[in-house]
């Protein structure tokens, strides 16, 4: 049977070219990078050279950038370094579990949190944070783009206000963007953006699992999140991930190629053929955040009167690979929070799904899963009562 993997907002296959770069350093080049010694002195070079690459991808210095595991180990860091009791942060009610949850700890703990909602775009309007900000904000943190949407936020409106209200109130007002679902997707200027921190993971991008980094404005104060040893400069204790790091490297290189050599733009036009031939061959169907600016590679779809669980497992089974939206919510009968945010009703968030792109998809792919999609949800749809009902209505 063939199969294709549609699901890269979950995560992504390593690239040939990412595998080629990390084998050495599980074989030949293990060294521990704080070593004096020769083999430590190579992995050294290769995790700052990692450093360099993922410092030019986000536009920043080499030494602005932290490594970590991942991009929830990026938001908890963001957020546990930069708030205490008392403090108030500004997030939103689309943010990815990684925030949200945290959030939610940091109420427990005594942090003041406002929750600023979005629009049925799953947009959320700059002027509602600016009315959420109070004399005890301390940060504010917001993401990039959607994981289940797609959708693009107006970060650098969200810096902009936060420099504002740091003016007026005479005391630094921080903003953190979690750009995991941006980053490989959309060029990140930290500087244009004028973010003091961003979020990325590696997995997301091709590179190994369990891998990451945040990026730290130089002069930022945060608090480590693991304590130990020096890492890091001192920023996350703990022997570094010595192939995940390289992987992370490569992976950078290949983003910013991608976005000269034509890359981003294949993946769009493959995510755009595929929306539009879903729209034409499925009636009573449509684009979740349809009307805002996406990252290229997202498409999410709500297939009225069936269950998306139900259209993923068959799919499954037709060896197309897709997801109703966060990974790590997966298995949860509820109804997406994002989707349910944007104000969407519960039937119609349960039957939504999320088709994501990557490096790897192909035309054969897309003409595959257009191939598939129309028909499942036509048996699916036989066997739902309350299409059964409608369609009786309407003959």
């Amino acid at each position: 049977m063939r199969r294709v993997y549609l699901d890269s907002n979950a995560t992504t296959p390593v690239l040939p070219e990412v595998l080629a770069a990390i084998t050495p350093f599980y074989t030949e080049q293990f060294g521990n990078a704080s070593s004096i010694h020769q083999h430590g002195q190579k992995a050294r070079a290769a995790v700052e050279h990692a450093r360099e690459m993922v410092g030019q991808m986000l536009g920043c210095r080499a030494a602005e950038i932290v490594f970590t595991s991942g991009g929830t180990e990026s938001d908890n860091m963001a957020l546990f370094g930069m708030l205490q009791p008392g403090d108030h942060v500004i997030t939103s009610t689309i943010e990815h579990s990684a925030v949200r949850r945290t959030c939610k700890v940091l109420e427990d703990r005594g942090v003041e949190v406002t929750y600023v909602p979005v629009d049925a775009r799953c947009v959320i309007q700059p002027e509602l944070v600016r009315q959420a900000i109070k004399p005890n904000t301390k940060l504010i943190s917001l993401m990039m783009s959607n994981n289940e949407t797609g959708v693009v936020q107006d970060v650098e409106a969200f810096a902009r206000i936060a420099k504002e209200a740091s003016a007026q109130q005479d005391r630094k007002i921080y903003f953190h963007t979690d750009a995991v679902q941006a980053a490989g997707k959309v060029k990140i200027d930290v500087n244009r953006i004028g973010c003091d921190l961003l979020s990325i993971s590696g997995h997301k991008m091709h590179a190994p699992q369990g891998t990451g980094a945040l990026y730290i404005k130089s002069g930022t104060p945060i608090r480590p999140l693991i304590i130990g040893g020096t890492h890091e400069r001192h920023r996350r204790a703990g022997t570094e991930n010595l192939p995940g790091i390289v992987g992370l490297g490569k992976a950078a290189e290949i983003v910013m190629r991608g976005f000269e050599d034509g890359t981003v733009e294949k993946i769009q036009a493959m995510r755009d053929r595929l929306q539009s031939g879903i729209l034409k061959s499925v009636d009573e169907c449509g684009i979740n955040g349809d009307g805002a600016a996406r990252v290229p590679n997202t498409l999410n779809v709500h297939f009225d009167h069936i269950e998306g669980e139900a259209l993923i497992i068959a799919l499954d089974l037709k060896g197309v690979a897709i997801s109703s939206g966060a990974a790590c919510s997966s298995g949860s009968i509820e109804p997406s929070p994002v989707l349910l945010a944007m104000g969407m009703p519960h039937a119609q968030a349960r039957s939504s799904v999320r088709i994501s792109l990557g490096k790897h998809n192909t035309e054969a792919d897309v003409d595959y899963a257009l191939s598939v999609i129309p028909e499942t949800v036509a048996k699916l749809r036989e066997l739902s009562p309350v299409y059964k009902k409608k369609e009786a209505v309407t003959t």
